[in-house]
């Protein structure tokens, strides 16, 4: 599956159109970065991708085995650490509703299959080509 956006960017410091297909979000860098703090930052962004996919994948699972839960709390911290080349995402997941210890067990191991978990722990590969 593969998925398009699109980011534009014009003379307004770092305040960034980003569209895929009919949706658009507004990125930004903080104040202290020389931005405007309009909208998330590519690290946030990159961190909500964790998240809500986390979030989404959970549900599907739960709906699917007819779990009384109310609400999927996903929490996602991410540290960059560029001399070392290493990013380490701390996720922290709680619900609302009663879980035993072994459908927690599983909830585990289904967050660890959500496809954003997935590609993020795969080899990535970047390729650049300018027109």
């Amino acid at each position: 599956m593969a998925v398009t956006v699109k980011a534009s960017l014009g003379k307004t410091k770092y305040y960034t159109e980003v569209t895929a297909g009919e949706n658009t979000i507004i990125t930004d860098e903080p104040i202290d970065k020389g931005g405007q703090n309009k909208g998330f930052n590519p690290f946030e962004i990159m961190a909500t991708s964790l998240a809500s996919c986390t979030a989404a994948t959970l549900r599907m699972y739960i709906e699917r085995k007819e779990w009384d839960v109310e609400n999927i709390n996903v929490e996602v911290e991410l540290e960059n650490f560029p001399l070392t080349k290493r990013a380490v995402f701390t996720r922290g997941i709680s619900f609302d509703g009663i879980l035993d210890e072994d459908q927690m067990k599983r909830l585990h191991a289904i967050a660890d299959a959500c496809p954003v978990h997935k590609i993020l722990t795969n080899d990535i590969e970047i390729l650049t080509k300018f027109s």
